[in-house]
């Protein structure tokens, strides 16, 4: 799912009283759409394992993001669209870069009473050396998807740009559920841009729990954002 600090731009005109007045920042509006041959979130085919059509909108203003993402999803009761809604901030504090942010998860067509939809607060944090760029994040929801109410999640992540268009990234996270059972799930893929605006992701999955739906699995995501 992928956020001007006031104190700035006071110090830039106390550095340079009587130059100008700070600019500012431009809204952006950004696209994206994808196609993958298995949509996975946290170890977990959402698609029954089968492909699934995604896209979304996104606005920046400065230092703070909003946006929708959408995707099919095929949960064998009805459920056929997630459909996701985001807003967050980003700032950097010396080496590190922070992110705080919300998502509200709506699915589409869900049964009665199955209480899919629910919040998600998220607080990570990220450094970058040169290439390398490690982060960990940890995500809240006080009613969580299902049966569970209150459930965690931390993650840890690192990337490597190799060249203009490689890249290698991974993650590991554990869930922690109130009801269910906890578990962990991990990540590894490669990235390829293919042109300025296309890109195919490669992905590696698995989880500790072992169900038809959360074996070890590969990801091919192709997409699109301008």
């Amino acid at each position: 799912m992928k956020l001007v600090a006031c104190g700035l731009v006071a110090l830039s005109l106390l550095a340079i009283p009587a130059i100008a007045a700070a600019e500012e920042p431009a809204p952006e509006f950004s696209f994206n759409a994808a196609v993958t041959n298995d949509y996975v979130w946290r170890g977990f085919s959402q698609s029954d394992e089968d492909a699934a059509v995604q896209g979304g909108i996104d606005f920046t203003y400065g230092n703070f993001s909003a946006g929708t993402w959408a995707s099919t999803v095929d949960f064998g009761d009805g459920t056929d669209l997630e459909w996701d809604f985001y807003a967050g901030f980003a700032a950097s504090a010396g080496a590190i870069d922070w992110e705080v942010g919300v998502t509200y998860y709506n699915y589409v067509g869900d049964p009665d009473g199955s209480d899919y939809n629910f919040v998600e607060f998220k607080l990570g944090a990220s450094h970058t050396f040169d290439k390398f760029t490690i982060g960990a994040a940890v995500n809240y929801s006080p009613d969580f998807y299902g049966i569970d109410e209150s459930a965690t999640y931390l993650e840890a992540n690192a990337a490597y740009q190799i060249n203009d268009r490689f890249s290698v990234s991974g993650g590991v996270g554990r869930q922690y559920l109130d009801v269910t059972d906890d578990y962990t799930a991990w990540n590894l893929g490669v990235g390829f841009n293919l042109t300025e605006i296309v890109a195919l992701d490669v992905r590696y999955w698995d989880a500790s729990v072992s169900t038809p739906l959360s074996d070890p699995r590969i990801a091919a995501t192709l997409g699109v954002a301008f």
